[in-house]
């Protein structure tokens, strides 16, 4: 293929995340003096932030309101998005090196919008993407293309010219269906998926290391690392997000 642009998920794709998430699950609904399913982060990890309020707030008869339930799981997640999750290994040199090499790179994640800010300015690689959408910002959730759609209009290229990396199946068959290169990374949260996962998408991979690689980048048509210490689409890409 000739690479165009990438889009990135974010938690359990560049953000080792999804351990602290299934342990707030359970934490959130202990507070609430109940003892969690088994299966609680099976269910909901495929929600969006709303569909996972509205669905602990109905079933559980929490007796607040889904923005509520929001609020509070958003409060608890906040400490670890502002001061401790770390990105996977070596995703930082994968956007940097997309970055040199002139690609437009965009987040679409489904995670609270506040949280991955904080996230993304503590790690410092905001300035590498054009946009972070989810679904507060009104877009449908990752059961409908939509949100990749909306991230491919940004960065101004076709489907199948724009790389998708997912952790989730669900999310994964979403766009590859929409027409768009799909790459699967592994994560332990949904090891119970991956053959599924290998199935479905382009290209897997177990780690960033592997495809953080010249020869990667020469095999989707990628162009050689431009001169000097910024390309021409890095500037472009800061000065839109000011």
């Amino acid at each position: 293929m000739r690479c165009k642009g990438m889009i990135f998920d974010m938690d359990g794709t560049l953000l080792d995340s999804m351990g602290m998430w299934r342990s707030l699950d359970s934490e959130f609904l202990r507070a609430h003096g109940i003892e969690p399913p088994p299966d609680i982060s099976d269910i909901v990890k495929t929600m969006t932030v709303e569909e996972g309020s509205a669905y602990y707030a109905e079933r559980f008869g929490l007796g607040i309101s889904p923005q509520q339930v929001s609020d509070e799981i958003e409060a608890m997640a906040a400490e670890a998005y502002r001061e401790r999750l770390l990105l996977k290994p070596c995703a930082r040199e994968f956007l940097l090196s997309a970055r040199k090499r002139g690609i437009p790179c965009a987040v679409a994640s489904a995670t609270y919008s506040k949280l991955l800010a904080a996230a993304l300015e503590r790690l410092r690689i905001r300035q590498e993407f054009l946009c972070v959408l989810t679904p507060q910002e009104g877009y449908a959730g990752k059961d409908t293309p939509e949100l990749y759609f909306a991230a491919a209009e940004r960065i101004g290229a076709k489907p199948e010219e724009i790389i998708v990396f997912e952790d989730a199946l669900h999310a994964a068959e979403t766009a590859k269906k929409a027409g768009f290169y799909v790459i699967g990374i592994a994560d332990a949260l949904y090891a119970d998926t991956w053959q599924e996962m290998q199935a479905v998408c382009d290209r897997t991979i177990c780690g960033w290391e592997e495809i953080c690689t010249d020869a990667f980048f020469a095999e989707i048509g990628a162009e050689p690392y431009y001169s000097g210490t910024e390309s021409n689409h890095h500037e472009k890409t800061v000065s839109g997000n000011r």
